[in-house]
């Protein structure tokens, strides 16, 4: 970019620009006017003003695509979406997500109005379509998510069904005709539901086998049920995973592990500086070398979950549960285990032998580049999720096609067992992958250092302030420090997901503090608080153009927010033409 046409710094920029210039003896302010070009371009001036401005430690480097530090410190004044253009008022009770075609062309709007919008995305948005899910006796609409040609719409809602009892469903909608598709149960509501490929969608229900013990099975559906219904299997089972501590599984999604290679934005500074030494390196998917296994285990990023083989000399299960309840009744058990711990432990012992173990990973090959991630929210403890859960899905696992509980197993292998478990300690409210699916971010609550649950209907108190976590899916570790500046104050029972979005350079997030917040992936820094009159729950990023952000609120309505940059460029004046002829001619005749 030219500096000539660089638009006017803010008054704060150029008061810091001046004092610095002071302190190194420049000769005076006006020297700095007359002399623009030659300050712009003054790269020791602006790393300075960038490191004092923005408050970043001097240990990050220059952000790996910038030229300048000039060209950045101008990308993060003047390309975030902070200005806000357009209000959309069509809803008329809370909105709660907001999701983009992949296109970028539509975006759809679910709400607590029981209806799901889609919406024309041009330089003024329209309504394109509106679809009432009383019809089918939801009582709102909760999220939605385009298929990858964005052909079809996964609407995801909370359905009344006999007695009143709530329970979740997942509907198709054709954005060809935008006729209903297909209908599928979806329990509990809280699962969402997502696509894995263009015609088949995930779907989850829920087995209760105890008070506090339950099993979660993940089902894989086509998406046009109706039509093909008679002629080859439209559901297929994909996982059966034992939930314990009254916990569930929820919030899934799909991670494209095939993606990793060209990540947009590696977020490991050493990683960068070896990749820009290395332009043409290719990333190691595999995570199953004897050197990497040797690494000391980071904390609170647990292991794949190890089970025991039935064929091991060290006792079944049944042998261990008979000494347990014998123990039990002939009083060695101290102290005295309540029912749910009680409960837990039986549980426990049952699955040992009963469990399938991880799949090996594949040696790599066309097929294992094709592998996905299915994430989502679990846990070990209590109901509030706490725990990421994530498990890897075989290429031949992405049909239908085949029984309809899934592959062949053995009678033992009653339950599935996770890949990898992420313990956040605190309470999961939000998730999003980078748009590479190469990083996960994670919105929590945390829970008081060194606290014990002593009672899995009791979760521990949660903080008001949310933690914005960032987890490596290559490495499967926790990657820079947690972001921080949006608040949440409802209790662990009242708790709500707060929908959070990642573009290449940004990430943004809804709070209950009334206002949606940015941050910069590579800096680590808020940039702009995004204004509502009410809780934000959703935000979106054009995929095709991150300085265009939309917010989603319980104030009922959606704003669009652009870069400064932007809106110069779509407001820009037609320059009025010139009377100088005409001056030239009346002097003439005068």
């Amino acid at each position: 970019m030219d500096v000539g046409d660089s638009p006017l710094l803010p008054d704060s920029i150029l008061y810091e620009i001046f004092l610095y210039l002071d302190h190194v003896d420049v000769l005076s302010v006006g020297l700095v006017c007359r002399q623009w070009h030659a300050v712009a371009r003054d790269e020791f001036l602006w790393k300075e003003l960038f490191y004092r401005y923005y408050r970043v430690s001097r240990e990050v480097p220059r952000h790996p695509a910038a030229v300048s530090w000039y060209e950045d410190f101008q990308r993060l004044y003047d390309t975030i979406p902070c200005v806000e253009v357009q209000t959309l008022t069509e809803h008329n009770d809370q909105v709660l997500h907001l999701s983009f075609s992949h296109t970028g062309y539509l975006f759809a709007s679910c709400s607590k109005d029981c209806t799901v919008k889609i919406w024309n995305n041009e330089l003024a948005i329209s309504l394109l379509h509106s679809s009432n899910m009383k019809l089918y006796n939801w009582s709102y609409t909760q999220f939605s998510q385009f298929n990858s040609d964005d052909t079809l719409l996964l609407v995801s809602g909370v359905f009344v069904g006999p007695r009143n009892c709530s329970s979740g469903e997942i509907a198709v909608i054709s954005l060809d005709n935008f006729t209903l598709l297909s209908r599928v149960r979806n329990k509990p509501y809280d699962v969402f539901g997502c696509w894995l490929n263009e015609t088949n969608l995930i779907s989850g229900n829920l087995h209760r086998i105890g008070h506090i013990t339950s099993c979660s099975v993940l089902w894989l559906n086509n998406a046009f049920q109706g039509v093909e219904s008679e002629n080859v299997n439209v559901v297929k089972r994909l996982f059966k995973i034992q939930n314990l501590n009254t916990s569930t599984i929820r919030t899934v999604m799909v991670a494209d592990c095939s993606r990793y290679d060209a990540p947009d934005l590696l977020l490991d500074y050493k990683e960068q500086l070896a990749a820009a030494a290395a332009p043409y390196q290719v990333f190691d998917l595999g995570s199953d070398s004897e050197e990497e296994e040797a690494k000391p285990k980071q904390k609170g990023m647990p292991e794949p979950v190890a089970q025991a083989s039935p064929d091991s000399g060290s006792g079944t299960a049944e042998d261990g549960l008979q000494q347990f309840l014998d123990d039990i009744l002939e009083g060695r058990v101290m102290p005295v285990m309540s029912e749910s711990e009680l409960e837990t432990k039986v549980a426990e012992l049952l699955a040992r032998n009963r469990t399938k173990p991880p799949e090996l990973t594949q040696l790599p090959t066309e097929a294992s580049n094709k592998k996905k991630y299915l994430i989502f929210t679990t846990g070990c403890l209590t109901y509030s999720p706490h725990q990421i859960g994530i498990k890897q899905i075989l290429p031949h696992q992405m049909t239908t096609a085949g029984p309809v509980l899934g592959e062949e197993r053995r009678s033992d292998e009653f339950f599935d067992s996770l890949d990898h478990v992420i313990d956040i300690h605190g309470h999961i409210i939000g998730m999003g992958l980078s748009p590479d699916h190469r990083y996960l971010y994670v919105n929590s609550r945390s829970w008081p250092r060194d606290c014990v649950i002593s009672d899995p209907m009791q979760p521990p108190p949660i903080a008001e302030e949310i933690d914005l976590h960032v987890f490596d899916l290559k490495t499967m570790k926790e990657v820079k420090r947690a972001l921080r500046s949006h608040r949440a104050y409802t209790p662990n029972d009242e708790c709500f997901f707060i929908f959070l979005d990642v573009s290449r350079d940004f990430v943004a997030s809804g709070a209950e503090d009334h206002h949606g917040y940015i941050w910069d992936r590579h800096y680590n820094i808020c940039l702009a608080k995004l204004q509502h009159d009410d809780v934000v729950n959703s935000v979106a990023f054009s995929p095709i153009e991150q300085e265009l952000l939309l917010t989603a609120s319980d104030d009922t309505t959606i704003k669009v927010w652009r870069s400064p940059r932007t809106v110069r460029i779509h407001h820009a004046r037609k320059p009025k033409p010139r009377k100088l002829l005409f001056s030239w001619l009346l002097n003439q005749q005068s």
